[in-house]
């Protein structure tokens, strides 16, 4: 005799009946990622390919002519450049100034809250509202970052008007603005430490806080870490506001960074193929930074 298999309908139709609703209430996430990053994406990847022009009827292929011309653009060159300095000044102060900050504010137990406010106030201050104030700190004759290294007998330079010095002066004002949301970060890191292991690793012979921070702290902020740190890189590769209101760019372009050099081919000579083919390099940049990235920090996290 044959035996014949049988199918349990009673189990197979729920779960059936739980993909359906799990399929309708992703949708409109679905759909708004498709409308709102995928396509515009597949456009500027279209565009690039092309001539295309804002203000005229038509436009044609051009193949690779675009990137092409890229390679021998030095204002270009010039631009990856200054972003390649900003970010390597910006990411890594930021993250180990924010780190030192929130473990100072996590030991101390009166004043937190106002502390975790003042530091974070950056973040919630529009630097468009600010420039005006950091125009002044940084003025090469009335400013008070001039007159605080007078006061040791150093010549101040103009900060924001000088070739040498621009983008240190924007590195410093991304500084500002990036320390405090990497604390929020590492606060939520060091909360989430249980504090068992600080009384284990002192059983242990870890007395002192180096050892502490050494054996607990770190190797816990581990994915924390990793988090802040693809953040930080991406905002100081994005960086646009400070340069198109402190500086333009200038002078001689010492200043002028990708996302600004976009922005001036696209919306101000009208070149958006041109634009669009900077915007593809950009963006496969930044994908090779976060791949390279995740590829070495999450190892040293996984090996910790």
């Amino acid at each position: 005799m044959s035996s014949v298999a049988t199918v349990d309908h009673t189990a197979v139709e729920p779960a059936a009946r739980e993909a359906r609703i799990a399929w309708l209430l992703a949708l409109p996430a679905i759909v708004l990622l498709f409308l709102f990053i995928l396509l515009p994406t597949l456009a500027v990847i279209v565009l690039g390919f092309t001539d295309f022009e804002l203000g005229y009827a038509g436009f044609r292929f051009v193949g690779f002519e675009n990137y092409a011309e890229l390679a021998g653009d030095r204002t270009f060159r010039r631009s990856l450049w200054n972003t390649a300095v900003y970010t390597v000044i910006v990411a890594p102060v930021s993250i180990v100034l924010a780190l030192a900050i929130a473990m100072l504010i996590e030991a101390e137990t009166r004043g937190r809250a106002f502390f975790r406010t003042v530091y974070f106030l950056p973040v919630a201050s529009l630097l468009v509202a600010m420039a005006t104030v950091w125009q002044f700190l940084f003025h090469p004759t009335i400013g008070p970052v001039n007159a605080f290294l007078a006061y040791f007998g150093i010549a101040g330079p103009n900060w924001l008007g000088a070739s040498g010095t621009v983008l240190y002066g924007l590195a410093i004002i991304g500084v500002w603005q990036s320390v405090g949301f990497n604390m929020v970060l590492f606060l939520a890191g060091l909360t989430a430490i249980p504090r068992e292991l600080y009384a284990a690793a002192e059983v242990d012979g870890a007395k002192s806080w180096f050892d502490r921070v050494r054996l607990v702290t770190w190797p816990m902020l581990g994915p924390t870490t990793l988090f802040v740190t693809t953040i930080s890189i991406i905002n100081s590769v994005k960086v646009f506001e400070t340069v198109k209101t402190l500086t333009e760019g200038g002078p001689n372009k010492t200043s002028e960074v990708l996302l600004f050099t976009i922005y001036q081919e696209g919306f101000v000579y009208l070149r958006v193929g041109y634009a669009s083919a900077m915007t593809v390099v950009f963006l496969a940049i930044l994908v090779a930074l976060m791949f390279l990235q995740y590829r070495v920090l999450d190892r040293k996290v996984h090996y910790a």
